[in-house]
């Protein structure tokens, strides 16, 4: 799941400043009240009084500094001749009290940023938490955003320009271009340069947070009671009290029954049910509702033995996403450096552009090795394949152990999140951590029951506590809930070291989300092993590659749908959300044809658009395949060495910017090169004993 960040650096990093070719007549009063008011005649003034007084040396730190300055100085700020006593009274001239600015800066940045972090942590309580019912004040202090104003405040008070006139911003070009030779110190103060590019009002920033949050309570409610399903033949055939969340859980029961009893019967019904809910076509009166029989294949609903009307769901699942969106774009007249969500999730956020992204992803899933996988999974299940073999899991040792033992030992060992929590020391030893580091880094970790499928939580100041959010169920934590709990576990040990261990706060972290998700897998596909369960078969480490190719192969359509379907929204400004549906539908046809179709035997399939990150975390998908390619190639890096030693080290780097990351933590760039070596390997060897 998504770590979430900083409020601060969320709330500053939402990017702002006007745009003239983007203005539309709906903002361009407003936009024209957020103008500069500075002239360039004034700058080039403040710039050559400033070189005259310190010295050419310092030429681009304030040429740099003041042009920032000025961009985002407005009216209520003062005059042109204030902005020019503020510039000769607060440029540092000095390094030595640079340094100790920023040494305070960082102190106060913790200070704010942390405890906003735990204002919102404990306001979503009620919506992250398995608290019972929910009412509608939970929803609405869930949704408020405490710290929305505050970029708004730091401006009034003239902090944010101390930063900016000292502290220059970097574009991505040039940290890749500068950054190799600068040392762990000028990285932390391009960091604090890139605090403040932008002047987002406050209210914009707060209807995004509603938004966000009332599309993620609506994924978190999101439930099927999978025993009132029943085929065409009226047969039942889960257990009576499972209910599962989309898609994250339907997806695992489907993962799950490669072996059980009836599996593929159970695996096309569920199959059925996804589809109903991209089209919409899902009748209301059965989600998060266990009152009435539902056939999922004719679409026919019964109660106490009678066929009764019903109406479908009504596109609200695409409403959500166009409430998302409508939010990110109402903010794009005040970007002149990111004039879009897409370039501000990719070029800022993920400091990776789309392109790239979109064609690593393309090569990835039309190499010739995604043919020759699916040949050997249609080998090894005996038929042609469905599409739902996207999530073929049969690589993994866990296919020939059935779901109801797997669950019997899980909710045996954790009956609740006590049990669970007091177990996490000995589940880092077991990854060769010392008793002492077990100790600390899960002293900062909190395991709390959720109501969703299960996320990470961050701690944004070195005092606080990250948290661990997974289901737990009335008879212990299930397999699945495991799996997902050591998946977020891998989350909070990233996000405890990169916190803790970093040389500078405003390092902490990671590049992006891509790169938390790498551990957070490596930690995932150990979860057998934790439990004691061996798996001895001479093909493990192979199996594991292919495992690996496979789910990224399937993920990497998904998030390609994800990308397409914002620059749908972007080109479609005035859709709505019944327009929506039919687009995200075509898209994720389109994508299937080009590139799974074919492996897979069959055309014109939506699954690709079953995620609810989709709906509920807006473009947050290409973090998980980047991440695996990440985790692949760290794994392969740390195949002959202590992988706690190397986790610590790695994870201690902190957020410098993806590529450098890559290039300290294991020697090279992100590339599927070595992943599709390794899976040519695997093939040739697992291949042959088939």
């Amino acid at each position: 799941m998504k770590t979430l960040f900083l409020i601060l650096f969320v709330t500053a990093c939402v990017i702002s400043g006007c745009n003239n070719e983007t203005i539309t007549p709906e903002t361009e009063k407003q936009c024209s009240m957020e103008k500069s008011n500075i002239t360039q005649v004034t700058i080039n003034k403040v710039i050559k009084n400033l070189t005259d007084k310190y010295g050419s040396d310092l030429k681009f730190r304030i040429e740099r500094g003041v042009n920032q300055t000025a961009s985002l100085w407005r009216k209520d700020n003062g005059d042109e001749a204030a902005f020019e006593e503020f510039c000769m009274q607060n440029f540092i001239g000095s390094e030595e009290e640079l340094d100790k600015v920023f040494e305070r800066l960082s102190m106060y940045y913790e200070v704010l940023s942390g405890n906003f972090n735990k204002i919102t942590l404990e306001l979503r309580k009620p919506l992250d938490h398995d608290m019972g019912e929910l009412l509608p004040i939970d929803r609405l202090f869930g949704a408020y955003n405490a710290g929305a104003h505050l970029n708004e405040d730091l401006y009034a008070n003239k902090i944010a320009f101390h930063v900016t006139l000292n502290f220059p911003s970097y574009t991505l070009k040039e940290k890749s271009e500068l950054g190799p030779e600068w040392t762990r110190k000028q990285w932390a103060y391009a960091r604090i340069g890139d605090m403040y590019i932008s002047r987002v009002p406050a209210e914009l920033i707060q209807k995004a947070s509603e938004a966000g949050t009332n599309a993620g309570t609506y994924i978190a409610e999101y439930n099927i009671y999978m025993g009132n399903l029943v085929d065409n033949n009226n047969r039942t055939l889960f257990p009576e009290d499972l209910k599962l969340i989309t898609h994250w859980g339907l997806r695992d029961e489907l993962k799950s029954n490669y072996n059980a009893e009836n599996g593929l019967e159970k695996q096309k019904m569920i199959y059925e049910v996804m589809k109903k809910i991209i089209s919409q076509d899902i009748p209301e009166c059965v989600i998060n509702s266990n009152e009435y029989t539902w056939n999922p294949f004719s679409n026919t609903v019964t109660k106490d033995d009678k066929e009764i009307k019903f109406k479908p769901e009504p596109d609200t699942r695409y409403e959500h996403l166009l409430n998302n969106f409508h939010a990110m774009k109402n903010m794009d007249p005040y970007n002149p450096l990111y004039p879009d969500f897409i370039q501000r999730a990719f070029d800022r956020s993920k400091e990776v552009a789309f392109g790239e992204v979109e064609k690593l992803f393309i090569s990835y899933i039309s190499s010739p090795q995604v043919k020759k996988v699916a040949e050997l999974i249609k080998k090894r299940l005996g038929r042609d394949l469905e599409p739902f073999d996207i999530w073929y899991d049969g690589f993994k040792s866990r296919s020939s152990i059935s779901e109801e033992e797997l669950n019997k030992i899980t909710r045996s060992k954790y009956p609740d999140k006590e049990a669970f929590q007091k177990d996490l020391p000995n589940i880092l030893t077991k990854l060769g951590f010392s008793s002492e580091d077990a100790e600390f880094i899960t002293s900062k970790v909190t395991v709390d029951p959720s109501r969703g499928a299960g996320h990470a939580w961050g701690a944004a100041m070195r005092s606080d506590n990250a948290h661990l959010r997974t289901r737990i169920g009335e008879n212990g934590m299930d397999y699945k809930g495991y799996n997902i709990a050591v998946h977020e576990f891998g989350h909070n040990v990233e996000q405890t070291i990169s916190l803790q261990n970093v040389d500078h706060y405003m390092l902490q972290g990671v590049p992006s989300t891509a790169f938390t998700e790498a551990l957070a897998f490596i930690f995932q596909k150990r979860d057998l092993d934790l439990l004691g369960i061996k798996d001895n078969n001479p093909d493990k480490k192979h199996l594991l590659v292919l495992d690996n190719f496979w789910s990224t192969y399937e993920i990497m359509g998904v998030s390609l749908v994800d990308m397409y379907v914002w620059q749908w929204m972007y080109d479609n400004p005035e859709a709505d959300e019944k327009q929506l549906k039919e687009a995200v539908i075509s898209i994720a046809k389109d994508v299937w044809n080009k590139y799974y179709a074919e492996p897979l035997g069959i055309k014109d399939q939506t699954i690709l658009a079953i995620y609810s990150h989709m709906i509920a975390r807006q473009l947050y998908l290409s973090a998980y395949p980047t991440g695996m390619l990440i985790e692949s190639q760290v794994e392969q890096y740390i195949e002959d060495k202590d992988l706690a030693e190397e986790v610590k080290r790695i994870y201690a780097i902190g957020r410098i910017i993806p590529q450098e990351w890559m290039k300290e933590a294991v020697g090279s760039k992100i590339s599927a090169e070595p992943v599709l070596k390794a899976v040519d390997e695997a093939l040739e060897a697992v291949g042959n004993r088939q």
